[in-house]
């Protein structure tokens, strides 16, 4: 079906409780990290939580930037990145500055430039559509045409090759999408 980055589950739902499809989604065998909002801030109720497979838990009132820090946490930690640092060959694109560098020279990208890097880079090795590009810079919001991506890859490709002296990081799958690959083949993860 849908492969999702993360579940946020409030507690309070009409139909069910959240501990049920918390438990439901964890019998299924659903590995998709989860994060629960709930009014209650009882430490019986995290505790339960946490031990029916929650990945954290959040109280309301909460801070829309605080939410938006612990889920990109869940799910760096969810793709095996516990670090804030990706590595991949010469590029180290650093998740919390939001910044790349090649042999310690930062690389200047766009903002969409690197939102596409950070998800290739979160999904190393995983061949990501030009819809999953779209939803990822657009949300659904005002989406422009597919080509566009092909236009991002272009300049980010020409920028990646000019700090490494050539190398490809980013490879075209043909009628799928792109992949980012170390060219040494060395695929690795740092601190």
């Amino acid at each position: 079906l849908y492969d999702y980055d993360i579940i946020v589950l409030d507690l309070q739902l009409p139909d069910m409780s959240g501990f049920e499809v918390l438990k439901a989604l964890r019998v299924a065998k659903v590995q998709t990290p989860v994060l629960i909002l709930s009014g209650n801030a009882i430490v019986e109720a995290k505790v339960k939580a946490l031990g029916f497979g929650a990945d954290d838990y959040m109280t309301k009132p909460f801070h829309k930037d605080e939410l938006v820090a612990r889920i990109q946490a869940v799910v760096r930690r969810s793709k095996g990145h516990s670090q804030s640092v990706i590595t991949t060959g010469k590029l180290v694109v650093n998740l919390d500055a939001k910044t790349v560098e090649v042999d310690g020279s930062r690389v200047h990208l766009t903002g969409k430039e690197y939102q596409m890097l950070e998800l290739l880079s979160l999904r190393k090795g995983t061949t990501l559509t030009k819809e999953m590009f779209l939803n990822h810079l657009y949300g659904g919001m005002d989406e422009p045409e597919l080509k566009i991506i092909d236009v991002f890859i272009c300049k980010l490709r020409k920028k990646l090759a000019a700090a490494t002296n050539g190398d490809n990081y980013i490879e075209t799958v043909w009628g799928r999408g792109y992949v980012l690959r170390d060219p040494s083949g060395e695929e690795t993860v740092a601190a």
